[in-house]
């Protein structure tokens, strides 16, 4: 079960920067797809929010993975 945590861990440190680099190919798309004017700053913001919102989360998905592959989950707490 340890092994499976430690690969695990590897594959959220991976997950982490390629989802934010997915993310950031989206935004540049849909933003360039859309209307001049008042849809392209809209389609801006939304994604800027979007963005604003999940780098955090995909940080927390890299450290997630650092402590899972340096053993921290190794010993979990029996009740």
């Amino acid at each position: 079960m340890n092994a499976l945590k430690k690969a695990l861990g590897l594959f959220w440190i991976i997950l982490g920067p390629v989802s934010i680099i997915f993310m950031f190919m989206q935004a540049i798309e849909k933003v360039g797809l859309a209307a001049e004017g008042v849809a392209k700053t809209n389609t801006a913001l939304q994604w800027g929010i979007i963005l604003f919102i999940f780098i955090p989360i995909s940080a927390g998905l890299v450290i997630f993975g650092y402590y899972a592959m340096k053993g921290e989950y190794d010993k979990l707490p029996e009740d």
